[in-house]
């Protein structure tokens, strides 16, 4: 009996070595590269909003996310205050001169050989949803330096845009910024036709800073979220994004104000709409 439950001990141990050997080699941080969006969002203005964004390269997958909220998530996680009351229950809260930063992106991307996942949240809940990756580029027969790389041309039409992409064979990793992948090459710069939408490799983590480093992004941004799809996705945002109007509106006014509140924001709501300029113009 003894010696049976030792061979079953070894082969727990076995298997959590191997496990846990998977997980060190999958979480590694291979790259990582800093991109700048510069992008139009309103049609009513010429103006350029401008965010950064991180692309961390595992062994076998790449994140994508703004570098924003990746910070905001490290400010939340380290000025945290835990409260335990006198019922036993604990209360959560932070610091009082915390300052979160603000992103309107808070979505993390992974990008595999297989497919793109994406990850939000709608209210308190968070959505994945899984794409193919773009198998539908045009390699162009032109060069072009950019940031002292030699980069090669592509071409694409995805998610109702045109869009002409340079890539470093020099960096032979099949990932970039956003959706955008699948190319034999870093992707370095894309950009919309029309411009509007602009992605480029501004910064890259020198091999040497690499060693010991893991993917740095929170697992509760990707692990548990609910399967959907983009359609469905967008309406949840939408649906939570009109509720958290209607509350905020009433919040410490009377009923009749609070209605007219809303009214006034639903119509503002409408008209924005009317000149919202997305980077995807199709689900």
């Amino acid at each position: 009996m003894n010696y049976h439950k030792k061979i079953f001990q070894l082969l727990i141990l076995l298997y959590s070595v191997v496990y846990y050997t998977q997980s060190y080699k999958e979480d590694s941080l291979r790259a990582e590269f800093t991109y700048r969006l510069r992008a139009k969002f309103d049609k009513r203005t010429d103006n350029r909003y401008e965010e950064l964004f991180t692309l961390q390269v595992g062994n076998r997958r790449a994140f994508f996310a703004s570098a924003t909220s990746l910070k905001g998530d490290s400010v939340m996680e380290n000025l945290r205050v835990t409260t335990k009351n006198y019922d036993g229950s604990i209360t959560l809260s932070y610091k009082d001169e915390v300052v979160i930063p603000k992103t309107n992106f808070n979505f993390t991307i992974i990008q595999t050989n297989e497919n793109v996942q994406y990850f939000d949240s709608a209210a308190m809940s968070l959505f994945t949803y899984k794409q193919p990756v773009i198998s539908n580029w045009e390699l162009a027969d032109e060069t072009k330096i950019i940031n002292t790389i030699t980069c090669k041309k592509a071409k694409v039409k995805f998610k109702g845009r045109n869009w002409i992409a340079w890539y470093a064979t020099e960096i032979p990793l099949p990932y970039g910024p956003m959706k955008f992948s699948g190319l034999p090459g870093l992707i370095i710069k894309i950009t919309d036709e029309k411009e509007d939408f602009d992605f480029e490799l501004v910064k890259s983590l020198p091999t040497s800073q690499l060693k010991g480093k893991f993917i740095n992004i929170k697992k509760s941004r990707y692990t548990g979220a609910i399967e959907t799809t983009q359609a469905k996705l967008k309406q949840a945002q939408k649906t939570a994004d009109e509720n958290a109007a209607a509350v905020l509106a009433s919040y410490g006014t009377t009923i009749i104000k609070g209605e007219e509140m809303i009214k006034q924001r639903e119509k503002a709501r409408e008209e924005n709409e009317k000149y919202k300029n997305p980077l995807e113009l199709e689900n």
